[in-house]
């Protein structure tokens, strides 16, 4: 039935032994790394509490379980004091003696969290802790030795005053006896150090300076230098007389030691104190020995030569004004050794590490020593070396001369010409730890060097210098150092307020946006998209930024690639943080919103998580149509969208949508809001000056008259009024109460006919509307134009128009109501006779001449608010007749029988009456 069976694998020599294979098969697998009988060791009882747990491992367990409990320790303390200090504690004590270093180092981490908590009982157990870091503290491995030893030097800080003279200082004079070890003679020298900072200086003056009198006369060396270092500790603890009289001569005696090593922690601690001494002994102390050290003829080795270019700018600072000028004359010589210490010169090859690092030490003291010789004098005694420290052949003397690069141009100020070369060598170098270095503060030195471009602009530096700029970018771009990288585009943002835009505009933005076109990491992309906007808002041409847009729409938002469209929403993200929302929306929005037909569900989704910074950038009334295309784009959305990401980010977004109030109140508002209006301001300013340039620029060619030198001077004394006036926060505009008061009066004196009642209010309105335009106008800032005011002025202004529209309206509600009661009265007369027809007739003609009158009273009051008291006493006179002839209407009615001559005597009484009324209005 089975005529063969299949090898399992084909036969020949180089084929595997199928008996191997399944030998290997059949070979039984462990499943588990650790065998019953460890099983059985590691496993604990689970009713055990956590103290009783903790005994259990540290009396039977395996060494990480014991280490794993002592680092628990802190933990248990907290939960339960009592009981781990009366059961735990004991137990740890027992496993430390002839334990491993490593539970060694865990008890000395456990125990110092204990002391420098604050934890409840631990005064009362401080003494069974010291003790045991005590008893440690010279364990025979230095590592655990040098633990436990910092252990209790940052206890100190935690520990009482009495605790540290009874526990700590009582074993501090035993060790430090000649007959103890080295190693306990050092830990006497760090404890007597710390403790000084915790007593009064009455004490450490009678009790530790003896002390440490006695460790500096030590016969190691190591243990002399150990107490100088601690001296300038001790030194600041006892106060100014005592360093003078029992610390300096002490120090001064051990910087001619025989050991170098004690030389230089004499000499370093002597400097660290210079502030604390007098005149008379920098005079007399600290000159000779620096001037011993700085001699070129006597043999000083290279750990005092390290020293002193380290202290060598602090030195020349503290002693500026106690030298004479052959003596700085010899500091300034040593200091120009020290910049080319270890050089290779025509006899001699490079030195070792040492050198290398002295150089750098004198980069690192560059700036001081600027100040030292002062600006003017910077070519002539400073010039060389710096220029040599920055091309150094060793990349770390190059970094560190970047590094104090800026500071040393800020105190150069007019001459910082002097250093334009080295810039470009910096620049350019071919190390990326030079340039990194130099781009931390690469924007504070282009602003100087750039601030005082006369030379640049004379010496044709400036192309020079963009061109450096241009190789660092494009040397950094083309490396993985993307951080770096971000980081110079970062500074580069400068240029857009230092350099004019056509130079830009030519030379740094297309290279800015080819980085934004072809870079693939997006870090690097958001950045160039944002010294992109940077430089597009500072630009004062407008057709550079016309073909930057038009760049920008072409290449991104219609390109072909969705890559490209993807980054042209990058953009509008950026802008909306670097223009004002009127131009944003103005320039941005629609091209946005026109994504929404693409084709790619990933330009959707970014176009959808995109739409509530593009609404939040409208405002209603102004962008009512942007804001139906928005609405337009999200119905679009959610109706047609067939991608099932893109229809859960648009549900989100709507909800993110309906929160957003675009008519928000004036007492609303933000500190964005304000900031947006800051922008506005700054982007017409940059507009006028683009206009004024343009003037300028015409002023050349046309001779300038009179006339036209007026206007430009007018021009630029508004321009700096209004520069003025965007660098002070924008306030709200008060109402005037006397203002409304004038309308208010003028309103309720006159009583005008139904007829006429409607185009009085039209009337009053336009007339309100114009005052209003008229008074906002001459408020705002004169460069400002009225239809570009900001979003302040135009709230203040519309709430003065609505307020003083509804006073009119109820004032022409009461006008109704006085003029029906004047109907219906009138009416009675004409009936009676014809003769009252005629007095209506006469009375209607009046009272046109009344509207007219009223239209140009509130024309005037409106134009004039300066009106006098006079004035309106005598229309209040004019009222009073009109109140008293509507009052003898009746009167007059009833008397009609007396004959016609009464009425006609009173209607030439009106007409009269009228004609002075009128007259008086036109003259106004």
């Amino acid at each position: 039935m089975f005529p063969g069976r299949m090898p399992l694998s084909p036969p020949g020599p180089a084929g595997p032994d199928p008996e191997l294979e399944l030998a290997f098969i059949e070979r039984p697998i462990r499943r588990s790394l650790k065998t019953a009988e460890e099983i059985d060791q590691l496993t604990v009882d689970e009713d055990l509490n956590d103290i009783e747990r903790a005994i259990y491992l540290l009396s039977v367990g395996q060494e990480v379980q014991k280490a794993c409990i002592i680092s628990n320790l802190p933990t248990l303390v907290r939960q339960n004091p009592a009981e781990t200090f009366r059961r735990v504690v004991p137990k740890v004590r027992e496993v430390l003696t002839g334990a491993a270093p490593e539970i060694q180092l865990a008890a000395a981490t456990s125990l110092l969290t204990i002391l420098q908590d604050d934890i409840i009982l631990i005064h009362t157990h401080t003494f069974s802790i010291l003790k045991t870091v005590l008893l440690h503290m010279n364990h025979r491995d230095p590592v655990v030795s040098g633990a436990w030893l910092e252990t209790l030097l940052l206890a100190i800080d935690a520990l009482p005053k009495d605790t540290i003279r009874q526990e700590v200082l009582n074993p501090l004079l035993y060790q430090s006896q000649l007959s103890q070890s080295v190693q306990g003679r050092l830990t006497s020298c760090r404890i007597l150090g710390k403790v000084a900072c915790k007593f009064d200086s009455l004490m450490v003056k009678t009790e530790l300076v003896p002390l440490a009198r006695s460790l500096c006369q030590d016969p190691e060396s190591e243990v002399r230098v150990c107490m100088c270092r601690q001296m300038e500790i001790i030194a600041r603890a006892v106060g100014v007389d005592d360093t003078r009289t029992k610390v300096l001569p002490e120090l001064a005696e051990l910087a001619g030691d025989e050991e170098s090593s004690v030389r230089v922690a004499a000499f370093d601690s002597i400097i660290n104190l210079m502030e604390m001494l007098d005149s008379e002994d920098r005079l007399n102390v600290l000159v000779p020995m620096v001037m011993a050290v700085c001699d070129g003829s006597s043999q000083v080795d290279e750990a005092v030569m390290l020293s002193l270019s380290f202290q060598f700018g602090k030195l020349c600072s503290g002693l500026a004004g106690f030298l004479s000028d052959e003596q700085k004359c010899v500091l300034l010589q040593k200091f120009r050794v020290l910049c080319v210490s270890g050089l290779p010169t025509e006899g001699n090859p490079a030195d070792g590490t040492k050198s290398a690092l002295i150089r750098s030490n004198c980069c690192y003291n560059l700036p001081a020593m600027v100040v030292f010789v002062e600006s003017i004098h910077f070519l002539s005694d400073l010039y060389l070396p710096f220029s040599s420290l920055c091309s150094d052949p060793e990349v770390s003397v190059r970094q560190s001369a970047a590094s104090s690069f800026h500071q040393v141009v800020k105190l150069l100020g007019s001459n910082v010409y002097l250093v334009h070369k080295e810039l470009l060598s910096l620049l350019q170098d071919e190390a990326l730890e030079v340039l990194d270095a130099l781009s931390n503060q690469l924007d504070e030195t282009l602003e100087v060097v750039l601030s005082r471009g006369e030379n640049l602009t004379l010496d044709n530096k400036l192309s020079e210098l963009l061109s450096a700029l241009l190789s660092a970018e494009q040397k950094v771009g083309s490396s993985l150092r993307w951080r770096l990288h971000e980081k110079l585009l970062q500074r580069y943002r400068c240029l857009a307020r230092l350099l004019p835009g056509q130079l830009l505009h030519q030379s740094l933005c297309p290279r800015i946006f080819i980085i934004l076109t072809t870079n693939k990491v997006l870090p690097v992309q958001k950045e160039a998209a944002r010294t992109f906007c940077t430089f597009l808002r500072y630009n004062r041409k407008q057709e550079q930024r016309q073909e930057m847009m038009e760049r920008l729409f072409r290449d991104l938002a219609q390109g072909h690639s969705y890559w490209n469209r993807l980054r042209f929403l990058d953009v509008c993200e950026v802008a909306a943080e670097v223009f004002s929302r009127k131009y944003f929306s103005k320039h941005l929005v629609i091209p946005a919103l026109e994504l929404v037909h693409d084709p790619v569900a990933n330009v959707r989704y970014k176009l959808c998580q995109l739409l509530p910074q593009l609404r939040s950038s409208l405002r209603l009334p102004a962008d009512k149509l942007l804001l139906q295309k928005l609405d337009l784009c999200v119905q679009k959305f959610l109706c047609e969208e067939k991608d099932k990401d893109v229809v859960a980010t648009i549900r989100k977004t709507v909800l993110e949508l309906d929160k957003l109030d675009l008519t928000e109140p004036f007492h609303k508002r933000h500190d964005w809001d304000f900031l947006d209006q800051k922008k506005e301001k700054e982007e017409m300013l940059l507009l006028e000056m683009e206009h004024l340039e343009r003037q300028q620029n015409e002023g050349i060619r046309i001779p300038n008259n009179h006339t036209e030198r007026k206007r430009k001077e007018m021009r630029r004394s508004k321009l700096s009024r209004s520069r003025s006036l965007s660098s002070q926060p924008p306030t709200s505009k008060p109402v005037h109460s006397e203002k409304s008061q004038k309308v208010k009066d003028l309103g309720c004196s006159s009583g005008l006919g139904k007829s006429s009642t409607m185009s009085t209010k039209d009337d009053s309105v336009r007339a309100a509307h114009f005052t209003l335009t008229t008074q906002s106008t001459s408020s705002m800032p004169v460069l400002i134009c009225s239809n570009t005011t900001s979003l302040l002025d135009r709230a203040s202004i519309l709430d003065q128009k609505d307020h003083r529209i509804r006073t009119l309206d109820h004032r022409t509600s009461n006008m109704d109501h006085r003029n029906n009661m004047m109907e219906y009265r009138t009416s009675n007369l004409d009936q009676r006779d014809f003769r009252t027809s005629i007095l209506d007739q006469r009375d209607f003609r009046t009272s046109n001449l009344d509207q007219r009158d009223f239209r140009t009273s509130i024309l005037d009051q409106r134009e004039h608010r300066t009106s006098t008291l006079d004035k309106r006493d005598f229309r209040t006179s004019i009222s009073d007749q009109r109140e008293h002839r509507t009052s003898t209407l009746g009167q007059r009615s009833k008397t009609m029988d007396h004959g016609y001559g009464t009425s006609d005597s009173q209607s030439k009484k009106l007409s009269i009456n009228r004609k002075p009324s009128s007259f008086q209005s036109g003259r106004d």
